[in-house]
């Protein structure tokens, strides 16, 4: 009776186990709009392209970029000790103005594109402590340099600093804290951003901290000990999250900040062949991905790949992916 029991406990457990998951993976309408953007960083775009200008003003003018991320990259900006050089950012920010695009701009010292961590070679001789009171300098030169431009939407505090990747310290919760106690208070009226990892990540302790939350999704990645992996998770697995998401986190805007749309090979992109990096991206096609983007419940996506994009086209006069996102962004 009592092993009756036991079974009878262990099936019910097992049934709301299975109806709790559907519920949380169900799907959301399918004719839900996605307002697309794009990253760009001027440091890979360089590598990639050589003449990084003329691929932003690509992204921006034939591509039809509307929704920009960009990077104030502290070994960029301040590649002296004391000495700030804003004239690249403030060129991107400038030229995206023009345009009105709308921009979330990425401060800290983790940001996007490798090595993650982007500190310049001068701060190296310096203990921690006072690496960090030199980057909050730097915050506090960026936000105040930039707040008065109403194109600025969002600050997106470092990038996913709660995933442990990259050439970078361990993360400081209280100096993390500290950052963006900074940026609220400098600039009270715009929304701070915090990210963490798609597949990676619980997403509750980034979200709490910032004002909206930014997720990636990432359908392949190179890892040292076993080389090329392709995540075969489904699009509930991500709308499970986001009803979890926004339970605990209520009311808090969430969107995708990071979608990769360009191969992550065992090397960077502009250090291998094209055929090993078709190869990699062949995971999963570019229209299954977008199909599959739609099928995860967020309204707004920024891609991750456009430098690339461009660079099959003007160099490898591959001009597919670049055509396809053109429409994409004709028809947001």
């Amino acid at each position: 009776m009592r092993k009756h029991k036991k079974i009878i406990v262990v099936g019910c457990g097992f049934a709301f186990l299975a109806v709790f998951l559907y519920v949380l993976s169900r799907p959301f309408p399918s004719n839900q709009k996605i307002n697309y953007g794009m990253t760009f960083s001027k440091i890979f775009s360089e590598k990639m392209n050589g003449d990084w200008k003329t691929a932003y003003l690509a992204l921006l003018d034939d591509l039809g970029v509307r929704r920009l991320r960009l990077a104030a990259y502290w070994p960029e900006i301040e590649k002296t000790e004391g000495t700030y050089d804003f004239s690249d950012t403030d060129w991107q920010v400038s030229e995206a103005s023009k345009r009105k695009v709308e921009i979330v701009l990425a401060v800290g010292e983790k940001l996007p594109r490798w090595p993650e961590c982007h500190t310049p070679e001068w701060v190296n001789a310096y203990p921690r402590g006072e690496r960090q009171e030199k980057l909050i300098r730097l915050i506090e030169a960026v936000i105040n340099r930039y707040k008065s431009n109403a194109s600025i939407k969002m600050w997106q505090v470092e990038n996913e600093p709660f995933l442990p990747f990259g050439e970078c310290p361990g993360l400081d919760k209280t100096f993390l804290g500290r950052e963006i106690s900074l940026v609220r208070s400098l600039d009270t009226g715009r929304t701070i951003l915090l990210t963490d990892s798609g597949e990676l990540g619980t997403w509750i302790p980034a979200a709490r901290r910032g004002d909206a939350f930014g997720t990636s999704i990432y359908f392949q990645v190179n890892n040292r000990f076993f080389g090329q992996m392709a995540y075969h998770l489904p699009s509930g697995f991500f709308r499970a999250k986001k009803r979890v998401l926004d339970f605990f986190v209520p009311e808090k805007r969430d969107i995708v900040i990071e979608f990769q749309m360009e191969p992550w090979t065992h090397l960077q992109n502009y250090e291998t062949e094209v055929e090993e990096q078709m190869n990699a991206f062949s995971a999963m096609s570019f229209d299954d991905r977008i199909l599959f983007l739609k099928k995860t419940g967020f309204d707004t996506a920024y891609l991750w790949g456009g430098e690339w994009w461009y660079w099959l086209k003007t160099v490898k006069n591959m001009p597919e992916f670049w055509e396809k996102g053109k429409k994409l962004f004709a028809d947001d």
